[in-house]
Parts: structure tokens; sequence; C-alpha cells
């Protein structure tokens, strides 16, 4: 049982209603049982979509999820009140360092057994550490958090959105970087390009495009990092061994990334012998 109105998906949907979203609505809420029915949006995730076609047949729902990120952060700027939890969180120096800690502990230690010497640990952590001060010190706007393949359904008339209800605020990148360093699906960098240079447009064009290049790169190695102490915890803590499919693809995201931005030549240098992927 819950009380009336208190769950955070209850919330973030009157917020992503208004934006407005398409999301699956809420038909019935029974608190006292514990219930929420809300639509059945069928069981074609974009994930399922863009790998049983060839990916080019899925550009129009690619440029429909950047679109919609444009406009959540466009009207989650005007939309700004108290009442709405995502402006009440934020991805801080704590929370994406949090995240920076689950990755070492839960997938160098605990999927690979990577023992990390004293020294390396620190370093580690200090390169880390000022990755996410560089992140958090960006303006904010309201980040869906987990907005990549699974999380979009593909229904007859267009996208829908789910799997909200962590929504904070955070870099314009995030989210982003979600949708096309995607653990789940390969897309192909001028693929990829496009659907930045279109984000891009739409919101103004006025930051050149090798400044955003940096910023995207940044905020896609700690997504990226965050994923795999994801994928280790299911694997280890939950016994879940599903997710262990997806962390070759993940690294390989990491090691193109590192190798090309120079701010992460330090990082590539302290992870490469803990990780060979990345050498």
């Amino acid at each position: 049982p819950f009380a009336p109105g208190s769950l955070s998906f209850v919330n973030v949907a009157e917020l992503l209603a208004l934006v407005p979203l398409p999301i699956p609505r809420i038909r019935e809420e029974a608190p006292d049982l514990g219930i929420l029915a809300i639509d059945d949006l069928g069981d074609v995730t974009l994930q399922a979509h863009t790998n049983s076609a060839p990916l080019m047949v899925h550009l129009p729902l690619y440029e429909q999820a950047v679109d919609y990120l444009v406009l959540l952060q466009q009207r989650g700027a005007q939309l700004q009140s108290a009442r709405f939890l995502p402006y009440q969180l934020a991805f801080d120096v704590e929370k994406l360092m949090w995240e920076m800690d689950f990755f070492i502990r839960h997938f160098l230690e605990g999927f690979r057994g990577v023992t990390i010497s004293t020294e390396v640990r620190e370093a580690l952590r200090e390169e880390l550490l000022a990755l996410v001060r560089t992140l958090s010190a960006e303006p904010r706007v309201v980040c869906h958090r987990d907005y990549h393949s699974r999380n979009l359904m593909v229904t007859p008339d267009r996208l829908v959105v789910i799997d909200f209800q962590d929504a904070r605020m955070g870099p314009d990148t995030y989210d982003l970087v979600s949708l096309l360093r995607d653990s789940y699906v390969d897309l192909p960098a001028p693929f990829v390009d496009h659907l930045i240079d279109r984000f891009r447009t739409a919101r103004g064009g006025a930051e050149d495009r090798a400044t955003f290049n940096q910023r995207f790169h940044l905020m896609s190695v700690q997504r990226n990092l965050k994923a795999l102490g994801t994928f280790g915890y299911q694997a280890v803590a939950r016994a879940n061994p599903a997710y262990a499919q997806y962390v070759p693809r993940t690294l390989a995201h990491i090691r193109r990334t590192i190798s090309i931005e120079a701010r992460c030549t330090r990082l590539r240098e302290l992870l490469a012998p803990l990780l060979p992927e990345l050498a």
C-alpha cells in the first residue's frame, strides 16, 4: 500500500503530461492495494524494433526520440515547480561520484575480480572526481535519467516513454548519451552524428560542434561506466546474468570515447591495465 499521490511515477507522470510527452496513462489508482492500472503499450521496445530491420528504417523513430528530449528540456525549464520531484533532485558531484564508486565496487572488483592497489584506487577516484565535477557544473535540465531503447515503446502512432520515475536535473547531454551510446543497440557513427546535429539545431545551434562533442564525450564516459556498474551488480549481487551480454558493447563505447577525447588520456592510462579491452 502507498499514500495517494505519493509515488514518484505518478508525480513525474503529471509533469511529463504537461510537457507534453507521450506516456502511459494512469487509468486507476488503488493505493490501499498497492496498484496502479496503466496503459498496456504492447511488447515492442525501440530495442526490439531496431534489431529487427536495417537501422536506417528506424531513423524517423530516433529523430522522434531526439525531438522529445528537446521538448522535455525546453518545456521542463518553463514548468519548474517545487511540486514536482525532478526539480528537487540533481546529478550533483555526490550522486555522480556515487555511481563511479558503484562501478569500481560492482564491476571492476565484483564482476571482473580485479584487485586494485590503494595507490591506483586513489588515482582513479581522483580522475573520476575531476570528471564528475566538470559534469555537475554544467547548466541543468530535466533528465529522464534512463532514456534508452528499452524505455521507448513503439506503438502504431508514435514512441511512448516509460520508466521515467527517477527523473532529475542534470546536464543536457545526459539523456542524449543514454540514447546514442546505448548498451543495447549498435548505432553507426553517421547515424549518431546526424542525430546530434538534429539535437543541436533544434536547441538553436549556438554552441559549436567541437565544444558540444567534448561535453557529449565526457558524459558518455560517466554514463557508460555507470552502466557497467549496474551490469556487474545485477550479475553478481543479484545473480542475474542477463546483463553480462551487454558488457562488450558498453566497453567498446568507452574505448572509442577515451581514445579520441584528450581529457580522458589519464583516465585511459589508469583503466587500461584493469580492463584490457580499453587498451
